[in-house]
């Protein structure tokens, strides 16, 4: 004989709705769509944003200002005290950057930023540069040179 484990199932699945099976399953005829109009229509979808003939929001806000959001380059970050790890007089690029994990996406720019110090004398190549950070290679005996823009 098997033994079997009894657990409460009860309204763990609905069941779905069976659309125009007849009047006695309550979604015959119209289908729960009712009469006339765009949402008895085949393909008929609603604009998520619609308040039923009100001002929307988005027309209700006034817009100012400007966003830099569609003209942003996005680019990965490292600062300069996370080119400690490499050996001095390395030649550090973007390459070297991603297997080294310090960088996610080998497809996007290189930004180099000055936060830390460095003390090791590297070759670093990059698409972007800080003041300070150019200012930090350079000052510890090392190159700081523009990468070829892909």
């Amino acid at each position: 004989m098997l033994n079997y484990e009894i657990t409460s199932i009860v309204g763990k699945h609905t069941k779905r709705r069976r659309i125009g099976r007849g009047s006695g399953s309550g979604h015959g005829k119209t289908s729960g769509r009712g009469h006339k109009g765009s949402g008895s229509r085949a393909g008929a979808t609603a604009f998520s944003l619609y308040e039923g003939g009100q001002m929307p929001l988005f027309r209700r806000l006034p817009k100012r200002g400007f966003s830099n959001v569609e003209f942003k380059i996005p680019c990965e970050i490292v600062n300069v005290w996370q080119l400690e790890r490499f050996d001095d007089g390395a030649a550090v690029g973007p390459e070297e950057l991603s297997n080294a994990g310090l960088i996610a996406d080998n497809a996007k720019k290189v930004k180099i930023l000055g936060k830390g110090s460095l003390t090791k004398k590297l070759q670093v190549t990059a698409h972007k540069f800080s003041k300070s950070a150019e200012q930090k290679i350079v000052a510890s005996g090392g190159t700081a040179s523009l990468a070829t823009y892909r």
